[in-house]
């Protein structure tokens, strides 16, 4: 039996971040090279290997960003059936690596999560436009359900926590017997946007309970498991994500347990979200120029992140609102002294309007993306954080 692991000590691949697909491709590559056929036969490939590179949260970085940046050529020129009924519906010329991360990926995983991933592998391997539009229609169905479930699971987590009284823990460890498997993942995350914690959310799977485990940066979730293993009966994972199950009558148990491990063992810096700056800008330097050089560092991703910029003194023209079903994001025009205005766009800041109404000055961390809508493409911030100015 042949192992294909870059990550084995006695693999002396020169990169070893490759995703689960990207080193099928590599097998595939070797193949062909040993039938002598050239690697133009293999591109076709690629647009499968961008979205495994992007869905898998791996580095971006070496073989990995090449990978994904002539996989992007694909998606976007010549893609598969499967995927380009995927992205049909998107109002996009041309998509980026974001939205093979937020558009494609979530429709494919959803079909595992909420019915099987064979609609998914039936979707992408559909040679028929007709047959592959059919099966994405069904795997919309399947994405609306999941972005339902997620919300509903949220709201019914975040009211347990409020009624339990556990705002001050070092930890959320959450429990619901009817909560679906396949969604819990991605509760957790949401919980972590609202209370900076690791995270586990459970549910019932049989005689059992089951969670998915979530962290934050730099604290490693794994390690808190392993110390708590006891208790528990299965577990597996990384520094950030984990699963494991445990006997019903061990999880309160548990629970305490873990709040004990991570109280301890957490430096207090972790338990405060931090956003990393590259630089400060003014509005003025913010030039096509400018655009046309952070595109050349594209895409983007983990170790390869969209560099973050600074901007004071900011001021709202009086457009500021809030957006989103429950307000939750952050729509303005911003000013800086005599400069020219840009667009703003912050997701999950709606809360913060009251920071930058009625002409307050402020700074904003944010990347520069551009916008695209109705085949027109504009600058817009895409705003991480606000604060008010600090003055002396």
């Amino acid at each position: 039996m042949a192992v294909l692991d870059p990550k084995r000590d006695d693999c002396f691949y020169p990169y070893d971040e490759l995703c689960g697909c990207g080193i099928g491709f590599k097998l595939i590559q070797a193949l062909a090279a040993n039938r002598g056929e050239p690697v133009e036969h293999l591109i076709h490939y690629l647009d499968l290997v961008a979205t495994a590179i992007a869905a898998d949260i791996v580095p971006m970085t070496g073989e990995n960003r090449i990978l994904a940046k002539f996989g992007l050529d694909v998606i976007n020129n010549d893609p598969r059936p499967g995927i380009k009924a995927l992205i049909a519906s998107v109002k996009k010329q041309k998509l980026d690596i974001t939205d093979v991360v937020f558009i494609i990926a979530p429709r494919i995983n959803a079909a595992g999560r909420i019915k099987h991933g064979d609609h998914a592998v039936r979707l992408l391997t559909e040679f028929d436009l007709n047959e592959a539009q059919k099966t994405a229609a069904e795997i919309e169905r399947y994405n609306a359900d999941r972005k339902d479930l997620d919300k509903i699971i949220t709201q019914q987590a975040l009211r347990q926590i409020e009624q339990n009284a556990e705002h001050d823990r070092f930890t959320t460890v959450v429990f619901q017997e009817d909560w679906h498997k396949g969604v819990i993942g991605i509760v957790a995350s949401r919980l972590i946007e609202k209370y900076y914690r690791p995270t586990l959310v459970f549910t019932r799977s049989g005689d059992k309970y089951a969670a998915s485990a979530r962290s934050v940066k730099d604290f490693d979730v794994y390690n808190a498991l392993q110390a708590c293993s006891e208790h528990l009966e299965q577990f597996g994972g990384h520094m950030y994500a984990a699963g494991m199950t445990l006997k019903a009558e061990k999880y309160f148990d548990f629970k305490e347990a873990f709040e004990k491990v991570v109280r301890e063992t957490m430096p207090e810096h972790l338990r405060t979200p931090e956003v990393l700056i590259d630089m400060e800008i003014s509005l003025d330097q913010i030039t096509p120029k400018l655009i046309r050089l952070l595109k050349q560092f594209e895409p983007f991703g983990p170790m390869n992140m969209t560099p973050v910029f600074i901007g004071k003194n900011l001021t709202d023209t009086g457009f500021a609102k809030m957006l989103g079903a429950d307000n939750e994001h952050l729509r303005l025009y911003v000013k800086q002294q005599d400069s020219g205005g840009i667009a703003v766009i912050g997701f999950g800041l709606g809360s913060k309007i009251g920071l930058v109404q009625n002409q307050k000055a402020f700074q904003a961390a944010f990347c520069v993306d551009e916008n695209e809508w109705n085949g027109t493409v504009t600058t817009q911030l895409r705003v991480k954080d606000i604060r008010a100015m600090q003055h002396a």
